[in-house]
């Protein structure tokens, strides 16, 4: 997890160990050498066939426990964490859209009505979907309500391998180390966010908040290669618009 102090051969295929053992043994040999191996496996199973055995029931029973675990109680506690969100999902959907931001975003993590809010549901429904998703909107709402040590906390435990919500995870920690005057950290975050994903949306945007922290950090260079992949590769972005002026300081204060 983030913290809030820092300032800061392929292995050999298959086919090629094959094709040595061609070139550098006779086929009889390779065949003595898996004869031989042939061997020891079998002795080794018939000497130690009870334990094997027990062995294998084990990984069935393991299995089976995992298969039924999944089926009748963590999908069941999944459905339920999601119905038990409905209503804090709906304060945020609306401080997100709405007016009263920090009192919606409020209820949304402590809850209203008689319903749990999101920090409920990550302690109630530890380890489901529904608590995960729980933490990026805690997070995002921490956010938003300025206490970006919270913000931090919750969205480094959201994963996800999502188009969209990863890297904004990932870039939302960024703006919170910004606020923290951690620029450094932020300018990590930025970069992880921006190389996350090739999306026309989140891609350019956390380039262009990657170039520009780098500039304030004075790595111009750095910026620089930002900004110019945001004008080659993502021209029709937002952030392509006015990438020229930025592209010229970076290369300004390069070549001081």
């Amino acid at each position: 997890m983030a913290t809030y102090s820092k300032k800061g051969n392929k292995p050999r295929t298959k086919e090629e160990i094959e094709h040595n053992i061609e070139e550098g043994s006779t086929t009889a040999e390779v065949f003595n050498t898996l004869d031989q191996s042939a061997s020891r496996t079998e002795a080794f199973v018939e000497k130690n066939q009870k334990f094997i055995f027990i062995i294998i029931g084990l990984v069935a029973a393991i299995v089976l426990g995992y298969l039924g675990y999944k089926e009748y109680i963590a999908k069941p506690k999944q459905v339920e964490a999601m119905n038990e969100m409905f209503q804090a999902q709906k304060y945020f959907n609306e401080a997100i859209n709405g007016v009263e931001k920090d009192s919606l975003f409020n209820l949304a993590l402590n809850g209203g009505e008689g319903k749990y809010g999101f920090l409920d549901i990550i302690k109630e429904y530890n380890g489901t979907p529904a608590a995960n998703l729980a933490n990026y909107c805690a997070g995002t709402a921490y956010l938003r309500l300025k206490d970006y040590k919270k913000a931090v906390e919750h969205l480094s435990d959201f994963k996800s391998d999502d188009e969209i919500l990863a890297p904004l995870a990932k870039g939302n920690i960024g703006d919170a180390f910004v606020q923290l005057n951690q620029p450094e950290d932020a300018l990590d975050y930025y970069e992880q966010a921006a190389n996350m994903r090739t999306n026309g949306y989140t891609a350019p945007m956390y380039l262009y908040k990657a170039g520009t922290i780098a500039l304030e950090l004075g790595k111009a260079d750095k910026a620089l290669s930002h900004f110019q992949k945001i004008k080659d590769e993502f021209p029709n972005s937002t952030e392509a618009a006015t990438i020229d002026v930025f592209i010229g300081k970076a290369q300004v204060l390069a070549n001081k």
